[in-house]
């Protein structure tokens, strides 16, 4: 039984023991974001979608755990497979606490995280020195999840990154400038990172409310605050990104 991270798409970014993973797999359950062509490289397994989507239904995570559980005691071998790392703003640590309680062995394959990754890809980097020595990972779920870690970091102290947030942006961005942050500081959004359908938009803390088409895509979105942000310009070619996703504000 092992827990997979698939990465944050491309499959070339998978590690070397993730691959072997999926190509020994008799089972693979993995998430609605996995992208495909991972998948794929499970091609003697039965593969079946147990992802989570907001506002749809989905697999129930007991019943999750319930399938792994049961196949990995048939023998077959089995692997969870999650979107970038099992381990990080997922419920990885929930599915290994649940299989220690059962008694099943597994081991964590981790994986890229799109946290790093998303930024990363569009010519952030989360660090630089002079403008961030650290970074802060949120999930932008709701205000219980960012709130206490928003309102108690200082303006301008750290990058920030949310992960599942773009439903709440308004809110995010809302939450840092009552915090004392400055409305030009730097924003972006990254969607679907590490795809062929990735794009950047650009902005400030001020305009990423109006990022545009975020309630209507499909895709994921990493939103990074941060001083960090203008290196975009200086590190990529500014126009290879999408002209409609592309909103200095």
């Amino acid at each position: 039984m092992s827990l997979v991270g698939a990465g944050p798409g491309y499959p070339d970014l998978l590690t070397v023991r993730a691959v072997a993973r999926l190509k020994a797999a008799d089972l693979v359950l993995y998430d609605a974001l996995v992208s495909p062509e991972v998948v794929a490289l499970a091609d003697r397994a039965q593969r079946f979608c147990v992802g989570k989507r907001a506002g749809r239904k989905s697999v129930q995570q007991g019943t999750i755990v319930r399938l792994m559980i049961r196949a990995a005691r048939r023998g077959r071998r089995v692997v969870r497979l999650k979107c970038g790392d099992p381990y990080v703003l997922g419920r990885g640590a929930e599915e290994a606490v649940a299989l220690r309680a059962a008694g099943i062995p597994f081991d964590v394959v981790q994986g890229v995280t799109s946290a790093v990754a998303a930024p990363a890809l569009a010519g952030i980097p989360l660090t630089h020195r002079g403008l961030a020595s650290g970074f802060v990972v949120i999930s932008g779920h709701s205000d219980t999840s960012y709130g206490p870690v928003l309102r108690s970091l200082e303006p301008g102290s750290a990058t920030v990154v949310v992960l599942m947030g773009l439903a709440n942006r308004h809110a995010i961005a809302a939450c840092l400038l009552e915090r004392g942050w400055a409305s030009n500081t730097a924003a972006a959004v990254v969607f679907a990172a590490a795809s062929s359908r990735e794009r950047i938009w650009t902005g400030t803390l001020r305009t990423l409310g109006d990022t545009p088409d975020a309630e209507d895509v499909e895709d994921p979105g990493t939103i990074v605050v941060g001083s960090v942000v203008d290196l975009h310009a200086v590190l990529t070619d500014v126009g290879m990104s999408t002209p409609a996703a592309e909103g200095k504000g």
